[in-house]
């Protein structure tokens, strides 16, 4: 019993580590992306801006093609790792590079056509800049292409767990996007244009450093190269069902942003980017602790132990919530004024975007270890077929009311109500595929989160009225809610055993 429960602690201790660098990284990356939006944003103009974000979404909607199997590789590569057969794991890889080389074209050929058809006939865009539209296309097609052949690698890397390379090139990607957002100014040639085009550089500089890194530090990087045809038969396999997911969420993100131009213009499409920008600097937090968390999930279940396996997912699933609730709080009540922060020029609705798609991801973040548990025991088809049809719900929901009048921001109003149903579906699917306890999860879990952000938002609700104007009750309100959520999470979202551990840890680091 003792080594089992040695090794036990050294998966959580291989857990906070991999976190620690992963946040280092995210806090490097948020930022930069926070400071290059601002840039982005002041030297491209409201309109341009707009441009980019939604047509980078319409080749985005073709990860519908590619996503699927990105999961597939993961799962796989995984999976491999935690059997420890070294063959089967470079079969996996090299198999895994060709299939994704051969999607990177298909995605080429067929995004080519169908975003230009789209620029022309369906997007609410000044004729003056379609022409830069076209060129925007073309070079967001190579970024998501180069983009696509370094799944295999970060595939690789995250089953390893080698978190220090993730984080090192991460930070490499944010002092190249940091560097085009100084250059833009300086550009010889249109702005727009030459901001796609760099963004294009430098993702082929992050994929060339992912190459170089990998065929360094595993082996399986350097064995001679196969193409298994049963394997590629048995990805395709598990990725066509996976399709359904990966299709609805694109539709749901990017067929959101794509609706909103087509209601309401170039104009709400930039505050939709800024928020999600703003979102995804914030969210990126949650997403680090579960990309070093989802390896111990899958390789958990690849050796049998379920119980591990079931408490892992509960546990990631509240400190996700609660890692995301520490840093949305003070941001949902101090929106406004974040934003005047922030930019230059806040365009009209970014801010109550911002609060919504913040909720949004709150409400996702309880899901992503129930996914990661899906995908690990490969039988995907009746998931997909449910929660995957669920989630295609919100593009036609979202079309009926905008057509009926509804404000732009009601696109995220339909994703979080679906999140929620999504999440019940998958609890009651776990339930019966894998004996995964769901009125556990619900009484550990949901409950849980609910009463400590109800808590944690009752002091800086009752508060708002009471706090100086500009920067000084701006920053009291951040340090009210930071601390609010701090304690709830502490006394009211912690178990006993947890607060007694967080508690040694702060003594010691007092200590020290």
């Amino acid at each position: 019993m003792m080594p089992m429960e040695h090794d036990k602690g050294h998966r959580s201790r291989r857990i906070a580590r991999n976190t620690l660098m992963l946040y280092v990284r995210m806090l490097f990356l948020m930022l930069i992306s926070l400071y290059t939006s601002r840039v982005v944003l002041g030297s491209l103009g409201e309109n341009d801006y707009g441009i980019y974000n939604v047509v980078g979404g319409v080749v985005a909607m073709f990860t519908v093609i590619s996503g699927a199997l990105n999961s597939a590789i993961t799962r796989f590569v995984t999976i491999e790792l935690a059997k420890d057969d070294m063959a089967s794991l470079s079969n996996v890889y090299h198999t895994s590079v060709t299939v994704q080389l051969i999607i990177a074209l298909a995605v080429a050929l067929l995004a080519e056509p169908a975003g230009l058809w789209f620029i022309e006939n369906k997007m609410t865009i000044d004729p003056s800049r379609i022409s830069a539209a076209r060129m925007v296309l073309h070079f967001s097609i190579f970024t998501f292409a180069v983009n696509l052949l370094s799944v295999p690698q970060m595939a690789l890397i995250t089953a390893h767990e080698r978190m220090e390379a993730y984080a090192g090139i991460g930070i490499l990607d944010g002092l190249l996007r940091l560097a085009v957002a100084f250059f833009i100014m300086a550009s010889p040639i249109d702005r727009l244009v030459f901001y796609a085009a760099m963004m294009a550089l430098a993702s082929l500089i992050v994929r060339i450093a992912y190459t170089v890194w990998c065929r360094r530090h595993f082996e399986e990087c350097r064995t001679p190269f196969v193409f298994d045809l049963g394997l590629t038969k048995e990805m395709f396999a598990f990725a066509g069902w996976n399709f359904i997911g990966v299709t609805s969420g694109v539709l749901r993100d990017h067929g959101g942003n794509i609706l909103v131009n087509i209601f309401s213009g170039p104009g709400v499409n930039a505050a939709r980017g800024v928020a999600w920008q703003l979102n995804g600097a914030v969210q990126g937090f949650v997403s680090n602790f579960m990309t070093a968390v989802n390896p111990q999930i899958t390789k958990s279940y690849a050796s049998g132990e379920h119980d591990y396996m079931f408490r892992l997912m509960r546990r990631s699933s509240r400190m996700s919530f609660y890692l995301l609730l520490v840093l949305a709080l003070p941001v949902l009540f101090n929106a406004e004024y974040l934003l005047g922060l922030w930019l230059r020029e806040v365009p009209e609705h970014s801010a109550l975007f911002v609060k919504l798609f913040l909720v949004f991801a709150l409400s996702e973040s309880l899901s992503s270890p129930l996914v990661t548990a899906m995908l690990a025991t490969g039988r995907i088809r009746n998931y997909q077929i449910v929660v995957g049809g669920l989630q295609l719900l919100n593009l036609p929901v979202s079309y009926i009311l905008l057509r009926a009048g509804c404000m732009p921001e009601i696109t995220v109003v339909v994703a979080i109500a679906v999140s929620q149903v999504c999440l019940a579906a998958r609890l009651i699917m776990l339930a019966g595929m894998t004996g995964f306890p769901a009125r556990v999860y619900l009484r550990e879990v949901w409950l849980n989160v609910v009463s400590v952000s109800f808590i944690a938002a009752i002091v800086p609700f009752l508060a708002v009225g009471y706090l100086p104007e500009g920067f000084a009750g701006f920053a009291l309100s951040v340090a009210l809610c930071a601390a609010c959520a701090c304690m709830a999470v502490l006394f009211a979202g912690c178990s006993r055993d947890e607060r007694k551990i967080i508690m040694e840890l702060i003594r010691k680091k007092g200590r020290r």
